[in-house]
């Protein structure tokens, strides 16, 4: 345990700690992302999905959700030390500012994340506990997300919160894998490559459901 602690003192021990889990929540959120997709299928399929979460597979699912609750507050923690960290050895801004690999993105990820952070909780109290948005029946999953996104307003909201993953994603996919190794000028450019498009599908997919309902194509 302490050789733990005093490996995460450091900050290469943070940014590690980062990078784990945030490849651990790039891997739910394409999990999340495909379940979500199964809606395109009809009721039946996206309400036996749920049901088998929510019954059959319950164990699982808040195994999942533990061990992701925990990957998620670590991230936060490690990703704000490192934030203050870096402020504190720069008190007095650059007279020339020199962004090497980095982006509007990366200068952004201490504002991009708490707002995601803000949306998951909103996203949780709305299809998880029913607590907001004109859904509420705990059967139909269908139902609720067609009512909840033929809301324009709520259906905006979602949208406008994977424009802000998307940035979010993309910067995070990219330091990830530099700190876990792919940091070589001949993988640069396959490294942004795969950046932008893991950031790009898991954003669309999730996307795509609420414009789906607006366009009338889910109903």
């Amino acid at each position: 345990m302490q050789g733990w602690l005093a490996f995460y003192r450091t900050t290469v021990g943070k940014k590690i700690v980062m990078a784990v889990t945030g490849a651990m929540m790039f891997l739910w959120l394409i999990g999340h992302m495909v379940g979500n997709l199964q809606i395109f299928f009809g009721p039946e399929k996206i309400n036996t999905y749920a049901h088998f979460l929510h019954n059959g597979g319950e164990e699982i699912l808040l195994g999942v959700r533990a061990v992701m609750i925990v990957a998620l507050l670590l991230h936060l923690l490690a990703a704000l030390q490192v934030t203050l960290a870096d402020w504190r050895a720069r008190p007095v801004g650059y007279v020339v500012k020199k962004n090497i690999e980095t982006s509007y993105a990366a200068r952004t990820m201490i504002i991009s994340g708490p707002l995601i952070f803000l949306y998951i909780v909103y996203h949780l109290l709305m299809f998880t506990f029913l607590k907001v948005g004109p859904g509420r029946s705990a059967t139909d999953v269908y139902a609720n997300v067609v009512q909840g996104f033929q809301v324009p307003l709520i259906a905006g909201v979602y949208i406008a919160a994977m424009l802000v993953l998307v940035y979010h994603l993309w910067h995070g996919a990219w330091s990830m894998l530099q700190t876990l190794g792919a940091n070589h000028p001949k993988y640069n450019s396959l490294r942004k490559i795969v950046a932008t498009g893991l950031a790009v599908i898991i954003a669309v997919g999730f996307a795509s459901v609420p414009v789906a309902v607006l366009l009338g194509i889910i109903r």
